[in-house]
């Protein structure tokens, strides 16, 4: 242990950590940049701040704040000691309705204000993209503004009284009139009085530097202003007094479609005298479908407010009438609204990538130009992108005349690193020459303050470096950031990382076959590390379970990444800080969909556990469940199901099994069928299956039996020993809408037999060679169906494994031309009816429905069929996002079962509790119906057994 450690953790009551992990998920923000700190506290209050404080200075040891690391000039890194405040200085301290304010700690996210301050008809304003993970003391530090700034203006603008603590010990509590400013500060503004009139440009979004002209006196000399945007380099934020405003009772959202982003750039100021909530802008190249908004190439959202919803559509309609725009949409609908601003949130992540799926990325994320000068500055923009040979899409808040843009440097060549600067100071002229800001948002940091003295001249950076020595005169908070700031393409974070591919099994088709591309998509937005979700949501459940940020899909990316850097985690695939975080990855493949990159944090736990184990024993969890397939075809070929569920329910036995087995002892162990599912339909219906499969193979598309398709029904492991009644309800449901289901065939071309598997479970726990082998066997069966000019769909109940067979099955065999094919042919039950039988109308069943949509489900097939398969059977509500918990073997793992339940504790179980008496409980996967019979003692269903049921006996085609 190191003298500064010792020293910490003798006078500190917070977390005092010094270890890889902790470190290895500090060295990154949302940036382009990269430092290795020495260790992480999290203080449990301003007391601990100072004790870190005092003991760094003995140490000469820099200091950096961070909240909720989502910064993107670098300014949340650092080589010293990070102090991470979202632990435990993360509370609302109070809220007072009547003078609306609130009392908040710097590491409160922004998103638990507003619901604080919700109920009394206020919130705060400010609130950008980031809105769920952000922290105050993050948007105090950046200065931060987000989509209303047109309205309620930056951070700096709702701040009332600042508690500080400087480098050397001193508690400062900052306010107007020259409250709480250190000793020497108001001699050296007195002195340059003439310098800070005429010094700062005049604009709405002007962050760039400090602002010390907050403190001249027909500005009120407020410290506590002048304090935010300095980026945690002045001093360390224990405490704030935040101003909050009257939230409009209603809201209509204006959506004004425009020829080009140049053309809404233009339009933007003109919208301002009509007072609009927001004036955003983007185009057409940032939104993956443009099916919602309405026709145009680029576009401005315009929020309108009102004491009720006639109001607030009348300012949204003058609006419209006052543009001139190509298109329009007023939306008044709350959750339309929410899903139209959805698609702006995620332009931060989105953006990361180009159309072509080529990589994009922060540097000159903000620019800020007065509102009327946009539009020409968007055209001299695009000149110099086009004159470096550089793209990018450019989006953000057209109304104060500031854009974010995302461009596609090259950052891993010293060629493209040249060209990174040579384009970062031709563009800090011109914004220069615009009178705008090289930062409108999210501040200098590292990306921009080298540039300052184009900006704001020598002279007056030598006054932002003597404010800096009255606040700071051992440079110990931040160095390196806003004053002799380190250089703009310095501390990069690709440069560790290798440049020649890694060897990996998946393919990464999105990535180039290139896992450090795969590993460099996530950039730090941390939409993963939300406390909440809203609507069908999944991503990231383990770290709303645990609160950690290893937990967290940015989290283990940081690992993975520090892993291949082989600096600070050293010992490669091998690596236990890597394992240990990715243990309580679920595999839910939420990130897939809800990161705004597609992170797919689960295939790289496959890669990770596939190499981590390699040559070495696993764990007893991958052999009892990883090779479920091969028990279970065992107990069936030997018609030992019922003696198996004997001995399971002999507590001592079912004990010593589950310790064998790796699971969780809280956990019971599924019965098993003792008829499977293809025994079933063995004998109900062999004559038809013979009859019809013959045709297809001989590509006849008469097939004589009355039904007006076929399909093959895929037996997946669950369906076929451990539910069989769901296979049993799909093949009645699918014949009486016409569809005549058939089994895989058992046996290759060449005559060996065997059964089909999607391989999930060997994918889940990383044994990759099995799952190709599997796989290949697989695809060996089917060849003779994927050979077939005409199609034959191939139906899956279980999400999981239509999920595995839709997008794990052609990443693990990229080569092989079957695995794509039959990738394109999979369908899930209600894609299959409505793609097979749109004629066929289901029967009703006109009740209230409850559950949860099955996390593979969302995040890699959709379930927008099975929404309207329900709305037409009469199955009235919405099902709940985030994941179930058990999530195939995890959940049965032992050491998971605490996370598991959490999981599911967040939001399935209390919607199934809440539920009516006569709702019905769907959950279409396996794990999802075992997770609430054994925590909520309830009967789940797949909506096959629901619609079969509805139908009757007779009616439901039995024979």
């Amino acid at each position: 242990m190191t003298d500064l450690e010792a020293g910490l953790r003798k006078v500190v009551r917070g977390e005092v950590a010094f270890d890889v992990t902790s470190r290895a998920l500090t060295t990154m923000d949302a940036s382009n940049y990269r430092r290795v700190p020495l260790g992480v506290v999290a203080p449990h209050d301003a007391d601990d701040v100072a004790a870190v404080l005092e003991v760094c200075r003995d140490h000469m040891v820099p200091v950096v704040a961070r909240g909720g690391g989502t910064s993107i000039a670098g300014q949340a890194t650092g080589t010293g000691v990070v102090l991470d405040f979202t632990r435990h200085m993360n509370r609302v301290v109070s809220l007072d309705p009547a003078t609306r304010t609130a009392v908040v700690q710097p590491g409160l996210v922004l998103d638990r204000l507003q619901e604080a301050a919700a109920p009394h008809g206020l919130r705060f304003g400010p609130d950008p993209s980031t809105h769920s993970r952000c922290t105050l003391g993050g948007m105090i530090g950046n200065n931060s503004c987000g989509s209303h700034s047109v309205a309620w203006g930056t951070t700096a603008d709702s701040v009332r009284e600042l508690s500080v603590l400087t480098a050397r010990g001193e508690r400062l509590r900052l306010g107007p009139g020259w409250a709480g400013a250190p000793e020497g500060l108001r001699a050296l503004v007195d002195g340059e009085l003439a310098r800070l009139r005429t010094g700062f440009p005049d604009l709405p979004r002007r962050i760039s530097g400090y602002a010390l002209d907050a403190l001249l006196p027909e500005k009120g000399a407020d410290a506590a202003r002048s304090f935010c945007g300095s980026e945690g380099t002045l001093g360390v934020l224990t405490e704030a007094v935040v101003r909050l405003v009257q939230a409009p009772r209603a809201r209509a959202l204006a959506v004004l479609a425009y020829a080009d982003e140049s053309a809404a750039a233009q339009a933007a100021a003109g919208l301002l005298p009509y007072r609009p909530l927001t004036v955003e802008g983007m185009a057409a190249d940032l939104v993956p479908s443009a099916a919602a908004l309405p026709r145009g190439g680029a576009w401005l959202f315009v929020e309108t407010g009102g004491s009720d919803a006639a109001q607030a559509r009348a300012r949204a309609d003058a609006i419209v009438r006052a543009a001139d725009v190509v298109d329009s949409l007023v939306v008044t609908d709350p959750a339309g609204q929410r899903a139209l601003w959805r698609i702006r949130e995620d332009a931060s992540g989105t953006a990361t990538r180009m159309p072509d799926g080529s990589e994009a990325w922060p540097g000159w994320e903000d620019c800020a130009v007065p509102p009327a000068r946009l539009g020409a500055y968007l055209r001299d923009f695009r000149g110099l992108l086009n004159a470096h040979g550089l793209r990018g899409t450019p989006y953000g808040h057209f109304g104060d005349g500031c854009i974010h843009v995302r461009i596609d440097f090259d950052l891993l060549s010293e060629a493209g690193i040249g060209r990174f600067r040579r384009f970062s100071e031709e563009l800090a002229g011109i914004v220069v020459a615009h009178g705008g800001s090289l930062s409108g948002e999210h501040g200098d940091g590292q990306a921009r303050a080298e540039l300052l003295p184009k900006m704001y001249g020598e002279q007056m950076v030598g006054l932002f470096e003597r404010a800096k020595g009255v606040w700071d005169p051992d440079d110990l908070l931040n160095p390196g950031m806003l004053v002799r700031p380190a250089a703009l393409d310095a501390n990069l974070r690709f440069s560790v990382l290798p440049r020649e591919p890694v060897d990996v099994v998946f393919g990464y088709p999105s990535d180039g076959g290139d896992f450090s591309a795969a590993v460099r998509r996530c950039v730090g937005v941390a939409k993963c590390r939300t406390t909440s979700v809203s609507g069908p949501s999944v991503m990231c459940p383990s770290f709303r379970a645990t609160g950690e940020e290893q937990h967290s899909t940015r989290g283990r990316a940081r690992l993975l990444h520090e892993m291949l850097a082989g600096e600070l985690v050293t010992d490669g695939w091998r690596s236990e800080e890597v394992r240990g975080a990715l243990d309580l990855c679920l595999s839910c493949k939420g990130c897939r969909s809800d990161c705004p990159v597609e992170v797919d944090m689960a295939t790289y736990k496959a890669e990770f556990l596939h190499h981590h184990y390699a040559g070495r024993r696993r764990p007893a969890a991958h052999y009892s469940m990883g090779w479920l397939p091969v028990w279970l075809r065992a107990v069936a070929r030997t018609r030992t199901g019922g003696l198996v569920n004997a001995l399971a329910s002999v507590w001592p036995l079912a004990r010593v099994a589950k310790r064998l087995g790796g699971i969780a002892p809280e956990r019971e162990i599924p019965r098993v069928a003792t008829e499977t599912f293809s025994r079933w339909w063995g004998r109900r219906v062999e004559e038809r299956a013979g009859r019809v499969l013959r045709p297809v193979r001989e590509g006849d598309a008469s097939f004589g039996d009355g039904l007006h398709t076929v399909a093959l029904l895929w037996p997946d492991t669950f369906t076929e020993h451990l539910s069989p009644t769901v296979g049993q309800a799909a093949v009645r449901v699918l014949e009486a809408a016409g569809i005549s289901a058939v089994p895989p065939p058992t046996r290759t071309m060449a005559g060996r037999r065997g059964r089909v598997c999607c391989g999930l479970t060997y994918v889940s726990t990383g044994q990759l060679d099995r799952a190709r082998q599997v796989l290949g066997r697989t695809l060996d069966l089917l060849e003779p169906l994927l050979d077939l000019d005409r199609p034959v769909p191939v139906i899956v109940l279980e999400p999981s494994c239509a999920a595995a067979l839709r997008c794990d099955v052609p990443e693990l065999l990229p080569d092989d031309p079957r695995a794509r094919r039959l990738a394109d042919r999979v369908l899930t039950f209600a894609e299959a009816l409505e793609r097979l039988a749109p004629d066929w109308t289901p029967p009703r069943v006109d009740r209230p429905a409850v559950g949860q949509t099955h996390c593979h489900q969302h995040a890699v097939l959709g379930d927008a069929a099975d929404r309207r398969l329900r709305q037409a059977a009469g199955l009235t509500g919405e099902l709940s996002g985030g994941c179930c918990g058990l999530a195939g073997n995890f959940g049965f793992e032992k050491g998971h079962f605490g996370v598991s339940v959490a999981c599911a504790e967040e939001q399935l179980v209390p919607a199934v509790r809440e539920a009516g008496e006569g709702a019905v409980v769907l959950a279409d996967g396996f794990s999802c119906r075992t997770q609430l019979e054994q925590l909520a003692g309830v009967r789940g269903r797949h909506l096959a057994e629901v619609l079969a049921e509805a139908l009757g006996g007779a009616a439901a085609g039995e024979v």
